[in-house]
């Protein structure tokens, strides 16, 4: 299961997301903020492929989970604070 529940294109061409993890049908939700830094171009057409999770957040409700993740990718800053606070792969 996966839904995305906010995307929006950063200014640099990378795709920031959050997408949700559980089923619709759950009792709890659980979403993550990726980045997709390529999302254009011949490697984008894989839609298997999902970059690795920057942050997780489990609540009650879809509302709930994407209100505490909406500052985290709504600016652009935000969005580079946890890029660089990732532990390297």
């Amino acid at each position: 299961m996966s839904d995305v529940l906010y995307e929006r294109t950063m200014p640099g061409g990378a795709t920031v997301r959050i997408r949700r993890l559980t089923p619709t049908e759950g009792t709890r939700v659980r979403a993550v903020i990726e980045v997709d830094r390529r999302n254009s171009g011949p490697r984008s057409v894989d839609s298997k492929r999902m970059p690795p999770p920057l942050m997780a957040v489990e609540g009650e409700t879809e509302q709930g989970v994407v209100a505490a993740l909406l500052p985290f990718v709504e600016e652009d800053a935000a969005v580079a604070r946890l890029i660089a606070q990732r532990p390297a792969p």
